[in-house]
């Protein structure tokens, strides 16, 4: 009888544990070889953020397009937490301006398809794009720091849904939140589908109602002068009628609550026709999709729970190989496109006047893209949701929805980041744990988790985490607002809140009147953290904050005006 330790059982739910790391091994392609062993040994782990196993069996493979990040590691953990505890320092709102130009180099270009054809095999072509995709990270790794880099996509599955919806799509519609627009829009993928693919792109500048109106004409203006042949869109998943109410509280934080009866987004999807005919001219006939969006503003009895499968088909094709044909068959393909978060399926959702698009507030919640018919002949792809390599600081990262807060390892900074900007403790009425007059990120943190309850279950000391949390939450809402701005706005302040074209947000945001606000409970039930996900993104309560650190109104104008500056999406 063969002597030493007996054999241990290995499951079948463990070999399917064996196969998927071998899997993503192979996706990332052998880069250990070509390295020595100290590059090996400092190599970042990969972590799966959105990671979760089947309820059953079968051939389906759940995480095939979960995001992955590169996992940082415990000794930079560690150092954030110390900055967090440092003495809050208040901003500038100088230090909110941004340029694209100094967070997307030329070197930190998106991976594209590489070159196939119909001759290929499917093996083949896999391969083909593993061994891109390998390469492309390898030279990633060489040029840069990890450090310096922001979180980035790193699942090749995800990357080739976006290679299929470049492919299938006549019209690009890239969408980003206008909190963020500045850090959102790529300029390679812009000169890859305008210069290379040689195909429209509008740029939707979408949450227009959790900015001030004036921040909202300075990005588009931005916009037009940085990238000539781009489209330009304003939107808004939440007009006024499908608000009720107008609710606030002396401390700046303000609730919107969405009908019962869910009705299109008229005027910004009446601008979305308007740019998709002067692009299509007559090579496609529009007019359904016309008198569809006119049939809706006319129809005050309509309801969300209605029958919509008889309009609505969708639909996952397999787009292995896919030639392009302009217009095929008469139907114009409008790709939706956009980092996580930014609000794709609440948009599409939008433009139906029902729900058609599951949406949630955690990042990857769509995983893979689907086709929708709005009429015969006009069709959307929604993507899942991207983000591309660039030098955006992570804390930025967090704020705009990236990386999920449920998951996040340091908070703290995040949170940091914002009370150097906002009056926190003020719009929040903290009081100071340690009744001292110097506040820190952790200290915001200790406060908030007094003032809600939030203690550990064994010690009942307070949950400083669970706190953070569920401030990044309120932020994320919109609860909490932050708005970056574009390059010298607060030099020009005066002209952009003049410009002609404020009425034109006011008119998209069906906000040409002012009505009677209501005092309402400051802090719901609802707005707890870890409340449901799924569909809360077009029910949650939104604010807006437009204090900065110093408790200075920064938008007086704005708000007096905006009556819908605070809306949330997702």
């Amino acid at each position: 009888m063969p002597q030493g330790r007996r054999r241990k059982p290995f499951s079948h739910k463990a070999k399917k544990e064996q196969m998927k790391n071998k899997r993503q091994h192979n996706v990332l392609g052998s880069l250990e070889s070509s390295e020595n062993p100290s590059e090996q040994s400092s190599r970042k782990v990969i972590q799966k953020v959105n990671d979760y196993r089947s309820s059953k069996g079968g051939q389906s493979r759940p995480n095939r397009y979960a995001l992955h990040f590169y996992r940082e590691t415990e000794a930079e953990i560690k150092e954030r937490k110390e900055i967090a505890c440092q003495t809050l320092v208040p901003g500038k709102e100088e230090d909110l301006e941004v340029n694209s130009d100094g967070y997307y180099l030329p070197e930190l270009d998106f991976p594209k398809r590489p070159p196939w054809s119909f001759n290929d095999s499917l093996e083949k072509l896999n391969m083909k794009e593993n061994e891109y995709f390998t390469k492309y990270i390898n030279n990633i790794e060489k040029t840069f720091n990890w450090k310096e880099l922001g979180y980035f996509e790193l699942n090749l599955e995800t990357w080739r849904q976006l290679w299929r919806v470049l492919e299938m799509s006549d019209v690009i519609l890239f969408i980003v939140d206008i909190r963020f627009a500045g850090l959102m829009f790529p300029p390679s993928l812009y000169e890859y589908v305008s210069n290379t693919l040689n195909k429209d792109i509008i740029l939707v500048l979408n949450k227009i109602d959790l900015a001030p109106t004036e921040l909202v004409v300075a990005w588009k203006m931005y916009f037009q002068e940085k990238y000539p042949k781009l489209h330009i869109l304003l939107f808004t998943t939440l007009p006024s009628y499908n608000l009720v109410g107008s609710q606030s509280n002396k401390a700046g934080l303000q609730v919107r609550r969405r009908r019962t009866k869910f009705q299109i987004a008229a005027e910004g999807t009446q601008l979305l026709i308007d740019v998709c005919k002067n692009i299509v001219a007559d090579q496609v006939d529009l007019s359904s999709w016309q008198e569809k969006v006119k049939a809706e503003m006319e129809d005050s009895t309509h309801d969300e729970k209605v029958d919509v499968e008889e309009l609505i088909h969708v639909t996952k094709p397999e787009t292995d190989y896919y030639e392009h044909e302009k217009y095929k068959n008469g139907v114009l393909t409008i790709g939706c496109i956009g980092q996580p978060n930014v609000g794709k399926s609440s948009l599409i959702n939008a433009i139906m006047g029902r729900k058609v698009v599951s949406v949630s507030r955690t990042p990857g919640h769509t995983k893979h893209f689907q086709t929708i018919f709005i009429t015969k002949n006009v069709r959307l792809c929604d993507c899942p949701g991207l983000v591309f390599p660039s030098k955006v600081p992570k804390v930025l990262q967090v704020l705009m929805g990236c990386y999920p807060i449920a998951q996040l390892r340091e908070p703290f900074t995040t949170v940091k980041f914002l009370a150097e900007h906002l009056n926190l403790q003020a719009m929040l009425k903290l009081e100071h744990p340690d009744h001292d007059e110097e506040w820190s990120a952790m200290n915001i943190c200790e406060a908030w988790a007094k003032k809600r309850g939030f203690v550990t279950a064994r010690a009942a000391r307070l949950d400083s985490y669970r706190a953070a949390n569920s401030l990044l939450r309120f932020a994320l809402d919109g609860k909490i607002c932050l708005s970056l701005r574009p390059p010298e706005f607060s030099k020009n302040r005066e002209y952009w809140m003049k410009h002609e074209d404020n009425t034109t947000v006011k008119w998209i945001q069906g906000n040409l009147f002012k009505e009677e606000s209501e005092d309402f409970d400051e802090f719901s039930d609802e707005d707890e953290d870890g409340g449901g996900e799924g569909d809360d993104e077009v029910s949650s309560d939104v604010a807006r904050s437009t204090e900065n650190a110093s408790g200075e109104d920064s938008a007086d104008a704005a708000v007096s005006t905006n009556k819908f500056a605070a809306l949330g999406d997702d």
